[in-house]
């Protein structure tokens, strides 16, 4: 089953909405399309000359973080092709499906609207990853779901033991690293940007109201205006990949 498009969800409670919308807009150098969905919680950051891959929801407390959505040529098959490896069915809508992996991870399958123009670096910083926060009890099985799940992908072991990184073919926006926790708890999942320079995109990140929480190895993580948790990462914004041997 190929995939044609990739999109990174925002998830964040709908009562922090709108700083959310803000910001995101703001470090994607995006603008917000029109709310859609029943209590308008569904909206897409349209950048200019080429396709959107980020969209921002609201959810209930205690339900934000990040998702991944799919745009295939065949929902239902790709839908088939998920239960078989593991994954359950969440909701069947008109055209599109929620389901969630093994590990308990939501994603979606959705029709491909001709998407293929990715989005520019913006500053130097590109959104380009979803990592999924695995407990360490579900974690090979989540790999070996999600290598799966996503043939055709380049599926290998990341930087550090407790990464591993499936990446898309070339001009898809999205990628996903897989993090083993050092602890049992539910699993989740954040957006990552590449950076060519981790602090000065932290220093625009605090300017626009987002808030430093730790650094680590090759990232800093940070806490956006709506309290939501993401990963400024020391990657090439263009190809993902760390700088030079790890």
């Amino acid at each position: 089953m190929t995939i044609r498009w990739t999109y990174a969800f925002v998830d964040r409670p709908a009562d922090r909405l709108a700083p959310a919308r803000e910001f995101w807009t703001a470090v994607t150098d995006t603008r917000l399309s029109a709310p859609r969905g029943e209590n308008g919680e569904f909206s897409t950051l349209v950048p200019d000359g080429s396709d959107a891959c980020v969209k921002v929801r609201g959810v209930d407390e205690g339900e934000g973080g990040a998702h991944l959505d799919f745009c295939v040529d065949d929902v239902p098959a790709f839908m088939k092709s998920a239960l078989r490896l593991g994954a359950s069915a969440v909701a069947e809508h008109d055209g599109w499906a929620v389901l969630r992996s093994p590990a308990g991870q939501l994603f979606c399958a959705v029709p491909w609207h001709a998407e293929s123009a990715r989005p520019p670096v913006v500053r130097g910083a590109r959104l380009d990853q979803v990592c999924l926060d695995v407990p360490p009890s579900a974690y090979d099985t989540e790999v070996a779901f999600w290598s799966g799940l996503l043939a055709g992908w380049e599926s290998r072991a990341g930087s550090l033991p407790e990464f591993h990184v499936v990446k898309p073919p070339p001009g898809l926006p999205i990628r996903v690293l897989l993090q083993r926790l050092g602890e049992e708890r539910p699993a989740s999942a954040h957006l990552d940007l590449a950076c060519t320079d981790i602090e000065a995109t932290r220093a625009e990140h605090e300017r626009l109201g987002a808030r430093l929480v730790a650094r680590g190895r090759h990232w800093t993580v940070m806490r956006d205006p709506a309290d939501g948790t993401y990963c400024l990462t020391a990657r090439d914004p263009e190809t993902g990949a760390l700088p030079g041997p790890v």
